[in-house]
């Protein structure tokens, strides 16, 4: 079975789910109706029979937690949180959807031209549409689909099958501490929820048990200092800093020997997110890899950069820009809890061929989650 049908048999097996579950539970309410009133009548007769007090019935035993498709991937919370976050996208775009299939029966090629309209203006961006929909009209072409009820089974398959994602997640056991401590270089332009994010991460690992130090290589900006201070101190993790204006590669160097010193699990390096200048940008990220190269082997092992999802477009451009600076090897795609263009992830994700390794779905702490593209989908179209 190849990808696409896996996926394309998964979400069809949850929307099955659903409607079987939904039969079995008006079926059983029915049933138990009927028993409940026998039982109650026969109960009656014989206390009046014998002359016994009756006992105080027993109070019914909780039914089990139904476990959904996805119980097993996500905890009910995150799942709750994720589905709170994509509810602006969620509405935009099946707003768009329906006027669409108004008055349609089947997937035909004006269904389709519709559809990639709506995927355009959801943000997914115009080549990852015009794959999308090239994949779809070949399954319907192939396959036979042609039931317009099928429309969202086979999006939201041919969506999986193109999203990346991050597999590894950090552990102490795992091979991402051979070079301990762990050096995450994080990038992205001001107002992106930089410094949010990474004092958000800051405390994630610290919860997973593992020991992190933030360092502040933003120099250009004494707000973007003040900021990580601000967080380091929420989240009770050293900093290293230098004053406004100091080389970054110094505070950088600093950061790596403190870590080093310390037997650091996570280094958490803060960059300045200047792009009207690109040629400084390069440079200044080049020289900071260099001089961290030289204190720990190989680093930074992750150049995360991080993305503000309520720009829609802007976000593409971003994207460029930075890969063309310098070798970007992870996502984090912030503020998707404020915008309804939710679809910017699909499209930068496989535009860009670099996986998403964090999505923020909410203001606190634990909104910044791993990014599980099943379940990314599953909130999107729920």
């Amino acid at each position: 079975m190849g990808l696409f049908n896996k996926f394309f048999s998964l979400f069809k097996r949850k929307k099955e789910d659903k409607s079987s579950t939904k039969d079995t539970e008006n079926l059983e309410k029915d049933n138990l109706k009927e028993e409940t009133t026998l039982s109650k009548e026969l109960k009656k007769d014989t206390e009046q029979n014998l002359k016994i007090k009756p006992e105080p019935e027993p109070e019914p035993e909780p039914e089990p937690e139904r476990k959904g498709l996805f119980n097993n991937i996500f905890s009910k919370k995150k799942k709750e949180t994720l589905n709170k976050g994509l509810k602006k996208s969620n509405k935009s775009f099946f707003s768009k959807l329906n006027k669409l299939i108004s008055g349609k029966s089947k997937i035909d090629a004006s269904v389709l031209d519709n559809l990639e309209e709506v995927l355009i203006s959801s943000d997914v961006g115009v080549a990852t549409t015009l794959k999308i929909i090239d994949k779809i009209e070949a399954r319907v072409s192939e396959e036979k689909y042609s039931n317009l009820n099928e429309l969202n089974i086979l999006l939201k398959a041919e969506i999986a099958s193109l999203l990346i994602q991050d597999e590894n997640e950090l552990n102490l056991a795992d091979d991402s501490f051979k070079n301990k401590p762990h050096v995450i270089m994080v990038v992205g332009v001001n107002g992106v929820g930089k410094t949010t994010t990474i004092g958000k991460l800051a405390n994630k690992y610290k919860k997973l048990g593992l020991s992190v130090v933030i360092g502040a290589a933003d120099t250009f900006r004494a707000a973007a200092i003040d900021q990580l201070v601000t967080w380091a101190n929420r989240v009770d993790v050293p900093i290293v800093k230098q004053n406004m204006g100091s080389d970054p590669a110094s505070v950088a160097f600093d950061t790596l020997n403190y870590a080093k010193n310390k037997n650091a699990d996570i280094v958490l390096i803060d960059t300045a997110g200047r792009l009207h200048n690109k040629v400084n940008l390069m440079n200044e990220l080049s020289k900071i890899k260099r001089v961290m190269d030289k204190v720990i082997d190989n680093a930074p092992h992750d150049v995360m950069l991080v993305l503000d999802g309520s720009t829609g477009q802007n976000a593409f451009i971003q994207a460029k820009e930075f890969t063309n600076a310098t070798e970007v090897t992870s996502l984090a795609i912030t503020k998707l809890d404020g915008t309804a263009k939710g679809g910017v992830v699909i499209g930068i994700s496989d535009e860009f061929k670099i996986p998403v390794k964090y999505i923020g779905v909410g203001e606190a702490l634990e909104d910044l989650q791993e990014f599980n593209k099943l379940e990314f989908i599953d909130s999107f179209f729920d």
